[in-house]
């Protein structure tokens, strides 16, 4: 990446509080229907009413500030991405680095064969998550990738 780069426009969104990217994979003690109970969020984050978090698309893709709804028939959560559709070692099997450095075209990425496990036609679309999850959270902010840094 250029040490120049700088975002064409401000942020046009102000959050009221902080963003939570806190693990996907944890246990939370909470309180449903007067029972003490232990929920175990696994590739989910939490969503009550007014949390806000980060839902991410693939590294390709945008990704979407939220605002829980706190909906108890999910246990205040919702996803926290977008999911694969396909496992690791059939991504890998299918696609190349070039279909990778095309899926990415205009993101600042690795395109090495290293993470061409991670390309986005290995996860679902991220709009389509969204909606159907349009009970569990209100949609603050969609970011639009520019950068992703994978290890």
């Amino acid at each position: 990446m250029s040490s120049t780069w700088r975002p064409s426009t401000r942020p046009r969104t102000r959050l009221e509080g902080p963003v939570s990217c806190s693990h996907h994979n944890y246990v939370a003690e909470e309180r449903y229907e007067g029972m003490d109970l232990l929920v175990t969020r696994k590739g989910a984050i939490r969503a009550g009413s007014g949390d806000f978090g980060i839902i991410p698309g693939s590294m390709g893709t945008g990704s979407y500030i939220v605002k829980g709804l706190g909906n108890p028939a999910s246990f205040n959560s919702a996803s926290h991405g977008a999911g694969r559709k396909m496992s690791r070692n059939a991504a890998k099997r299918r696609f190349s680095t070039k279909d990778l450095e095309e899926q990415t075209r205009g993101v600042e990425c690795r395109k090495d064969s290293g993470v061409v496990d991670e390309i986005p036609g290995a996860y679902k679309p991220i709009e389509k998550v969204m909606e159907q999850q349009r009970d569990l959270v209100e949609v603050v902010a969609k970011l639009k990738q520019v950068i992703c840094v994978k290890g």
